[in-house]
């Protein structure tokens, strides 16, 4: 047993001081003080050892649920020089991430029952922390998709515009049969770009402006809304999007929408928004190249004034090596595993500017909103029969972003030399101690894969 005295947890609600105890892989009780009487009342009620617990004292620090990043590139298989499970697990704990959902577009894509197995028999025996599997939509597997739900996958992700791999599913009709067929208790999330806009605007020397996303966008709000499906909008990039989703909301649309960091911290031309960063940046511009690509300032103040509307803050974590990057056709794609949680607590915290966030908008936007949006039931929340997955964080830690290591295998970050006010001391998965401030500490096999709904 684990009893963490005094920790300021942190919900969508609010801040609240108080003990956890936590048995097992599971949190039995929140309380403002836990005494021995009560652990006596306690080892009774739920069958506990007649042991000491391990004790904690979090006195000055917060309490999160651990985060849930909707959104992640694993890279294995096929791409394992760039990441792979252990390597971006780590990253994971490192950063006060718990549960990954990995996207699809691997090589070979994860389309069918025998790339599933595949990709779920590499995260077990390599993850750190727990994760979910989407499967990948193709022009032709519908049929394997409609059926899918029985695999575990957190949900099925269409490739409306083209990206890192061959998932590509451009056209009206296999569009259409996937909404209208994959079952309605996994959510369709969607990478929307329009790619005929996508490949007139290159032949024009332009890279993916801000109509591609916003067509594309149109067209999955009005599969949702016609279809009556629930559909996630990956990575909302600009003004219009944003306006496009609330509108859709306030009419019953079973709509949900994500933002990243890259697109809430970075803009177009590269300019900083905040005074976070020291000196010059040192990595070359495909280093700040992804898809969607980075917007205007306009976009990105929208996507701050409008988090309201927003479900999810997740990474889109895509590394590539800097070998890649700086290469004659450099990939699209940057970690982000690790800056999650600092990049957001900095901005909370006012140090460097208006704070743009509070830390209840943190739990709600990467906590308990991918775990609503996903059906993970015990995740997300810190409370009674709910996983323990908790970070502890020392909300005045100050320090630089990339002078701790790097856990990402890709070994660098778009961030580097950005001034942090907060720092992860302690990452549990699942009642178990993965990160200790400095080491990751579990061990390759522990995380465990996560069933929506289940």
């Amino acid at each position: 047993m684990i009893l963490i005295r005094q920790g300021a947890l942190v919900s969508a609600a609010g801040l609240r001081r108080a003990d956890v105890l936590v048995a097992g892989e599971q949190i039995v009780a929140v309380a403002d003080a836990i005494r021995e009487d009560d652990l006596a009342t306690l080892r009774a009620a739920h069958g506990l050892p007649n042991e000491a617990p391990q004790t904690i004292d979090a006195a000055g620090l917060l309490i999160f649920p651990g985060l849930i990043d909707a959104h992640a590139h694993m890279r294995e298989p096929g791409a394992e020089h760039k990441e792979d499970w252990f390597t971006g697990t780590c990253a994971a704990v490192a950063g006060g991430v718990t549960t990954v959902l990995a996207m699809p577009n691997t090589s070979p894509a994860v389309t069918d029952p025998a790339t599933f197995e595949r990709a779920l028999g590499l995260a077990r025996a390599k993850a750190v922390c727990d994760f979910g599997l989407y499967l990948g939509a193709t022009n032709t597997n519908q049929r394997v998709a409609e059926q899918a739900p029985h695999l575990g996958e957190c949900g099925l992700k269409i490739y409306m515009g083209s990206s890192t791999g061959d998932l590509l599913v451009q056209d009206f009709e296999p569009q259409y049969e996937h909404f209208a067929r994959y079952p309605r208790e996994r959510v369709i999330a969607v990478h929307a770009e329009h790619e005929p806009a996508v490949q007139y605007f290159a032949r024009r020397g332009a890279r993916r402006p801000p109509i591609c996303a916003e067509l594309e966008t149109a067209r999955a709000i009005t599969f949702c809304r016609r279809l009556d499906r629930p559909t996630h909008i990956c990575h909302l990039s600009t003004a219009r999007e944003i306006e496009m989703v609330r509108e859709a909301k306030s009419r019953g649309a079973p709509i949900t929408c994500e933002a990243t960091p890259h697109h809430l911290f970075l803009t177009l031309d590269y300019e900083l928004q905040t005074r976070m960063l020291d000196g010059l940046r040192s990595q070359p511009p495909a280093c700040y190249m992804m898809n969607p690509p980075l917007r205007e300032l306009a976009d990105l103040n929208a996507l701050w004034d409008n988090l309201d509307v927003v479900d999810c803050i997740a990474t889109d974590h895509a590394p590539h090596t800097l070998e890649e990057k700086r290469g004659a056709r450099p990939p699209s794609g940057v970690p982000g595993l690790e800056t999650l949680l600092p990049l957001l607590l900095t901005a909370a915290s006012g140090e460097y500017g208006p704070a743009r966030l509070g830390l209840a908008d943190i739990a709600r936007l990467c906590c308990e909103g991918p775990a609503r949006v996903f059906g993970l039931a015990r995740k997300g929340t810190i409370a009674p029969g709910f996983d323990a997955d908790l970070v502890l964080v020392d909300p005045g830690a100050a320090w630089s972003i990339g002078d701790r290591p790097i856990f990402s295998k890709c070994g660098w970050t778009p961030f580097a030399g950005w001034r942090a006010r907060g720092a992860v001391r302690q990452t549990f998965v699942r009642g178990r101690l993965a990160f200790d401030g400095h080491t990751v500490v579990a061990p390759m096999g522990s995380g465990r894969h996560v069933n929506p709904n289940g």
